[in-house]
């Protein structure tokens, strides 16, 4: 089975990236049929360089969030994808949006969830003094940062690290992960749970 994928990013799109180089490849058993932002994110140039459509919905066009959401799981849902990436999508999904997708709503976080969720991941993880972090890729549910785990690996936190310099190693790992993790949900060596939508309907048949 290939897997036909949306990625939604914010900004650089370095994992966006990455899996594009993947997809690239016949034999990898995915592929990215759009990408969509938030913003004019400089990462959608990615896209433009490998053929790939994009859609750009900018939440202060809307009159709320809701409203956003709605849009956004409009344009993704155009494309029919078996899976949705946010790589490095900085804002908060809206509850039906997340209902509609889930758990074939996948996110890359920048540490060892549970711990140092949300936007300043890196810089909580400094400041707590710990040994180390890392990269998860975990299901989106309705929280920030909370749904279930699919995928962990660590990285180390050195002596006299920044901020920029702890990120950009994390990066580097997050890169090999997503990808990882996508090829794995495509070959079924992770298997996603089925959505509860398709559960009340085989609880409750019409």
């Amino acid at each position: 089975m290939v897997l036909s994928i949306v990625v939604l990013i914010s900004g650089g799109g370095s994992n966006l990236r990455a899996l594009l180089e993947a997809a690239a490849d016949a034999n990898f058993p995915a592929r990215i049929v759009a990408v969509g932002s938030d913003n004019d994110a400089p990462g959608l140039e990615h896209a433009e360089a490998f053929g790939v459509p994009s859609f750009t919905v900018v939440p202060t066009a809307f009159a709320d969030r809701a409203s956003w959401g709605d849009e956004l799981l409009a344009q993704v849902e155009a494309w029919s994808p078996d899976l949705v990436v946010c790589a490095g999508f900085m804002r908060i999904l809206p509850p039906r949006f997340v209902a509609a997708l889930s758990p074939n709503l996948i996110n890359t976080h920048p540490a060892l969830l549970p711990a140092f969720p949300g936007a300043h991941a890196v810089r909580d993880a400094l400041a707590a003094g710990v040994a180390e972090t890392g990269v998860t890729v975990h299901i989106v549910d309705e929280g920030v940062d909370t749904g279930p785990v699919l995928v962990q690996r660590v990285v180390p936190i050195l002596a006299g690290d920044t901020e920029f310099d702890l990120h950009e190693r994390i990066k580097i790992v997050e890169r090999d992960v997503i990808v990882s993790a996508v090829e794995s949900i495509a070959e079924r060596r992770i298997v996603l749970p089925e959505p509860a939508r398709n559960r009340q309907h085989q609880e409750n048949p019409s």
